[in-house]
């Protein structure tokens, strides 16, 4: 006969109950990057009580939504082929990764209410090197531009990413045709000039 053991069962509830919280985050600070902590537990299915006894602030929960995000976004890049021509690596990095990177924008932009810009570049830290450094081997290589600044390139094509999410959430662009739209605003952008 088997014994349930409660502190465990706590445990896998607490889990649940966070990936829950976190969840409601994302989605609730997508569409409102006001939403407020009363809106995200009502979505998560779970008291303040309970919510803030998993994150002691709105502000906590910012940044571990945001770090979520980061983190799901950096599985996907992980396992992303970036090595040989890299318009062929820009257009597979932007067609793998463009949702998360528009859902992480509306989540970043609730975090750069709240929280410090040192620690928001800190957690963007790696997915910002990883696209510079594809866009500092596209320079090399000649194939993108490299009059102007890899780091301003990369911010570049964070804003059209994050215009094309606004444009998705109100309607007037395709889900299907973003990132096509985006690669070829981008490429167009980086292509040097005669």
């Amino acid at each position: 006969m088997s014994r349930s053991v409660p502190g465990a069962t706590r445990r896998a509830d607490a889990r649940q109950n966070v990936e829950k919280i976190l969840d409601a985050a994302i989605d609730c600070l997508s569409r409102n990057s006001d939403a407020s902590v009363v809106q995200i537990a009502h979505a998560a299915g779970v008291g303040r009580v309970t919510l803030y006894g998993h994150f002691p602030s709105r502000d906590s929960l910012i940044e571990a939504a945001l770090t979520r995000l980061l983190a799901q976004g950096d599985e996907v890049l992980e396992d992303l082929d970036l090595t040989g021509d890299p318009r062929i690596a820009l257009d597979a990095l932007i067609r793998s990764s463009w949702l998360l990177i528009a859902q992480a924008s509306a989540v970043l932009e609730a975090a750069q209410a709240v929280l410090p810009s040192g620690r928001i570049h800190a957690l963007h830290a790696r997915p910002e090197q990883r696209v510079r450094d594809l866009i500092t081997r596209g320079q090399a290589k000649g194939v993108f531009r490299d009059d102007l600044p890899a780091s301003w390139l990369a911010s570049a094509l964070h804003h059209v990413l994050k215009g094309a999410a606004a444009d998705v959430a109100n309607g007037t662009l395709d889900p299907e045709d973003a990132p096509q739209f985006v690669t070829q605003i981008v490429l167009a952008a980086y292509t040097p000039r005669a």
